[in-house]
């Protein structure tokens, strides 16, 4: 990555030791911050993760180019960091604070099958805060005014120390008047009509500081969490908005901790992004060489990476709309619960266990479908869609009649 306003912080820095098979962390600033908010946090991984900032239009390193500011929004955020993911070799895991965390779900949602996970860090709803107007008023005067910044941070981030909002002062500043009131109407306005359920559906670690008054925790559990299956939730006694700097050991230790169970979750994300782009190949990615499936839909198993990442990917061109509902992980079993439609709108649901070797790889896969029409006609379906790739004896061996709605 040669973009100047990205900054790269290789693993195995600081002294410290690099975790085995560990992503990338992807780290997206907030309002009137830069990538050098972060400093304090990079540090405090020791060199566990690799590291990317970035800073996005009118911030930081690119706070003294000339902004078009009406052409800023998240959906212009979130395409440069969807594009900064696809640079990146490897997983990532985007984390975003505040505005950022808008962005970063946005970017996460775009390349599902890059993204192995989410850290939203005192984020704000992606659909706004929809503050009324006379309250965005002072936040919208805040650039060029050292000491209404200041006074800002203090109250929401009330452990900072002189040190830390000097340097963050620093920065905000760097922010041009207009650059800071459209950033104000874009994490106030969010995205209109913002999903009940978020279109990033991988695993997702959602962190609030008890001191800040800005995202309380009624704000997260009844506006955010909500819209994430099974979301992990972290609180850091005494942080507050810009936990990140007031408490960067702490953080480190929730998010490492994250990155050390995403490994048992590894198989389910492989999964999703394999129906997710309907390929044989990203199936073949997490499985074992010797990988089993069985199935409600199959008379007999299949086994080998080859012809079970075929069955799949015939499968997931098959439904129309797939929506994975829960999940549950321990070290070796991942269970995913889903609902799909198949065959102009038939109604499908059923559950999927996925074993993994100590490689962690899927060594064994069983999907469990439901209502029986729906899953004989799906079988003979696939029977026919595989013909000279697997044997059809697998198959049920009925014609694909219409299967009832559930």
């Amino acid at each position: 990555m040669t973009r100047d306003f990205v900054h790269t912080d290789p693993a195995g820095t600081s002294g410290g030791e690099a975790l085995p098979q560990a992503p990338t962390l992807l780290l997206v600033h907030g309002f009137l911050d830069d990538a050098t908010v972060w400093d304090g946090f990079v540090e405090a991984l020791k060199g566990a993760v690799a590291t990317v900032r970035v800073d996005l239009p009118g911030s930081g390193t690119r706070a003294s180019r000339a902004e078009d500011t009406e052409k800023l929004s998240l959906a212009l955020f979130a395409d440069e960091v969807a594009s900064v993911v696809d640079d990146i070799e490897g997983p990532v895991v985007v984390v975003g604070q505040s505005m950022g965390s808008q962005v970063a779900e946005l970017a996460a949602a775009a390349r599902p099958g890059r993204v192995a996970g989410l850290v939203l860090l005192t984020p704000v709803p992606l659909g706004g805060t929809r503050l009324p107007e006379e309250a965005v008023v002072p936040f919208r005067a805040l650039g060029g005014n050292a000491e209404a910044q200041r006074a800002v941070r203090t109250q929401l981030s009330p452990a900072l120390d002189k040190e830390a909002l000097d340097a963050l002062g620093c920065s905000g500043l760097l922010v041009a008047p207009p650059v800071v009131a459209r950033y104000v109407d874009i994490w106030n306005s969010g995205v209109e009509a913002a999903p009940e359920q978020s279109a990033y559906s991988g695993p997702v670690l959602i962190v609030r500081g008890d001191s800040d008054g800005f995202v309380t925790g009624e704000l997260v559990s009844a506006a955010i969490a909500p819209r994430f299956s099974g979301a992990r939730l972290a609180t850091v006694a005494g942080g507050g908005h810009w936990l990140h700097v007031e408490h960067p050991h702490a953080l480190a230790r929730e998010v490492l901790d994250f990155l050390q169970n995403l490994h048992a979750g590894d198989a389910a994300s492989g999964w999703r992004s394999g129906f997710s782009e309907q390929s044989a190949s990203t199936f073949a990615e997490g499985f074992a060489e010797d990988v089993v499936l069985e199935a409600s839909v199959l008379v007999r198993p299949i086994a080998g990476r080859t012809l079970v990442a075929s069955v799949m990917a015939a499968a997931s061109a098959i439904y129309e709309s797939l929506e994975f509902t829960a999940e549950a992980s321990d070290a070796t079993t991942t269970y995913l619960q889903w609902k799909a439609t198949a065959f102009g709108g038939v109604q499908i649901s059923g559950i999927t266990i996925l074993e993994k070797n100590a490689e962690g790889d899927v060594a064994r896969a069983a999907i469990h479908h439901r209502p029986l029409g729906a899953a004989l006609r799906f079988s003979a379906t696939l029977r026919d869609q595989l013909v000279g790739i697997v044997p059809s004896d697998h198959f049920y061996a009925g014609d694909p009649q219409p299967a009832p709605c559930a």
